[in-house]
């Protein structure tokens, strides 16, 4: 009874219940916050610590940028003809740096258009210009196009090498990071436009201007801008003294570039491709002309010292003279082959001793020996200039008359050409069959002495030694000393000093030297020179010199002992011309005489400079 009782809890029976789900708590999100703080900073520490010792790596060597205005290069040398037009250069060529505001605003918004056009809103590394080319180039499936931006090319082209890796690119957004960090932007500029290659040897927008257009950089057309611009892709490749019409034909794309980038009207880049930019003057240095520019570099320290800072040298050769001398010997070289007479030199001289023209061989690119200049060699009956020269002087006439036959002096019995004596000649005849018992005779009757001494009078530096065999031209000269002597002669027997250097200054136009003077002095009277002349026509006109003839022209052949040397030297106008024949071994050619081969280059060498 007692179980029912009010009040009395009954015990229950079955499953219990499950537990309630709100008993587990979820992680607070400021935990989270908390959590994702901490792992970023061990990361970012981390990451920091890795970067650093990734940029330590390749930082350790690195020049130092602050060097940019301490560096020193070598002299520059350039050399410019007589009508301006670059001859050839010498060391890397430079100029004074040229300040940015001082540039025509066409020229650097050339090269920002086709180089670097986001240069000023990136911080020396263009990551949007290196994501764009990556993806034409993969588009490609080759490389079309890069994405240095002017300061990595500022870190490449200064301090780095062209080594293709990792490494040299890593060192390169490093130093570009650097520079951007240490000069503004218009001084990067600046630096680049002021030292970056531009084909021809030269550096620098400036020098490049004096290279290829004769002006400075300040004087540049939109036209000539945007040619040099376009060297910048490839300097050799779009030189305009290589290839005129790939040069212009770049310029036309640096132009369109200009307009693209919102530097340029329509309108001025069609009138700039209607009047394409052509550079000043032809370049001629890569032909014959070295000959001569190495002997005008020689030449530099005797008047200004060793270079010391860069220089321009005007000089007296004149490229139509040039570029004649070179197609005169070059048409004549089979033929001269043939005869085994494989060199060949010439000089041409104006009326006051400037080298008009300098051929020192056949081929520069195979020897530098300039066989005009350095080469001494015999000259053969050219050498009886000096004989009848000492024998006029001495009171001597043309018309005095002597005997051709044999003689003997000291046991020497010299012989004519054709081995035949004509018994009694006059002077005038003796020189133009170029008779050689006559010349000795007379060297004789005037003394050997006296025919050395006119020819040191005449600026022949060699051994002259006085022995019987002196008037047959058996010392040694070269074609240089041979040919100004006569172009004495023509100049009414003042000595001339034969020059190549007009003119020497430095890149701020400051002359260090300028020719003032050109004659030496009187060596042999008007008289002398006149009766000379004289005879110097006759061997032209009706003597072994046939072959040269032109009218007002005078000259004289020379041959020396088995037909090793070949001369022929003479003046017509106010031009006199030399040129030898031969081998550098001093072997025998295949009987060629002055007369010959060497009396028709002459003629037509002279035709061409004097139509």
């Amino acid at each position: 009874m007692g179980r029912n009782r009010p009040g009395h809890r009954r015990k229950q029976t079955g499953s219990p219940s499950p537990p309630s789900v709100q008993g587990k708590k979820s992680t607070p999100l400021w935990l989270v916050v908390k959590r994702l703080a901490y792992w970023s900073l061990v990361l970012a520490v981390w990451g920091s610590l890795m970067l650093a010792g990734v940029v330590a790596y390749y930082a350790y060597d690195l020049p130092d940028p602050a060097a940019l205005d301490t560096e020193y290069r070598a002299p520059g040398i350039t050399l410019l003809a007589a009508d301006g037009a670059v001859l050839g250069t010498a060391g890397p060529v430079h100029a004074e740096p040229v300040a940015l505001a001082e540039l025509p605003a066409t020229l650097p918004r050339a090269v920002l258009a086709t180089e670097d056009r986001r240069f000023y809103l990136h911080s020396g590394v263009d990551w949007f210009g290196v994501a764009r080319a990556a993806i034409r180039n993969l588009l490609a499936g080759r490389v079309v196009q890069g994405g240095s931006t002017i300061t990595q090319q500022l870190a490449k082209n200064l301090f780095l090498t062209s080594e293709r890796s990792f490494r040299r690119k890593i060192r390169e957004l490093l130093l570009a990071l650097w520079l951007e960090h240490r000069f503004t932007k218009d001084q990067l500029l600046t630096i680049y436009l002021n030292r970056v290659y531009l084909g021809g040897g030269t550096y620098g927008v400036e020098a490049a201007a004096w290279r290829y257009f004769g002006k400075t950089v300040r004087d540049l057309s939109l036209p000539e801008s945007a040619m040099i611009a376009g060297l910048l892709k490839a300097p050799s490749r779009y030189a305009p003294t290589r290839d005129l019409l790939l040069a212009q034909s770049r310029a036309g794309q640096v132009l369109d570039r200009m307009v693209a980038s919102g530097w340029l009207e329509q309108v001025e880049a069609a009138a700039a491709k209607r009047s394409p930019a052509r550079p000043t003057g032809a370049y001629i240095g890569s032909g014959g002309a070295r000959y001569f520019v190495d002997w005008v570099l020689e030449r530099v320290p005797s008047y200004v010292g060793a270079p010391r800072q860069d220089l321009i040298i005007d000089t007296s050769l004149q490229p139509a003279f040039q570029q004649a001398g070179e197609k005169t010997l070059a048409a004549s070289l089979n033929e001269a082959i043939e005869v085994d007479a494989n060199q060949a030199a010439l000089i041409a001289l104006g009326p006051d001793g400037a080298v008009r023209a300098m051929i020192g061989g056949r081929d520069y690119r195979k020897s530098q020996f300039n066989r005009a200049t350095q080469a001494r060699r015999q000259p053969g009956s050219a050498f009886k200039l000096f004989v009848y020269l000492a024998a006029l002087n001495a009171g001597f006439k043309p018309s005095h008359q002597f005997i051709d036959e044999a003689v003997e002096i000291d046991g020497w019995r010299p012989r004519n050409y054709d081995g035949l004596y004509k018994g009694k000649v006059t002077l005038r005849e003796a020189f133009a069959q170029s008779i050689n018992t006559v010349a000795v005779r007379l060297t004789e009757r005037v003394g050997r002495e006296q025919v050395i001494a006119m020819a040191r009078r005449l600026g022949v530096t060699g051994l002259l030694r006085p022995t019987p065999s002196l008037a047959l031209g058996t010392a040694e000269t070269t074609l240089l000393e041979l040919t100004t002597a006569y172009a004495s002669v023509a100049n009414g027997g003042r000595v001339l000093w034969p020059y190549g250097i007009v003119e020497i200054r430095n890149r701020k136009g400051i002359v260090l030297y300028h020719r003032k003077g050109s004659h030496v002095g009187q060596a042999i009277t008007p008289g002398v020179a006149s009766a000379m002349d004289d005879l110097l026509q006759a061997v032209v006109t009706g003597g072994t010199g046939r072959s040269a003839g032109l009218l007002g022209a005078a000259g004289k052949t020379g041959t020396s002992q088995d037909f090793r040397d070949a001369w022929f030297i003479g003046y017509r106008g106010e031009i006199t011309a030399g040129i030898w024949l031969g081998n550098d071994g001093s072997t025998p050619m295949d009987r060629v005489t002055g007369g010959g081969l060497p009396a028709r280059l002459w003629r037509t060498f002279m035709v061409a400079v004097q139509p």
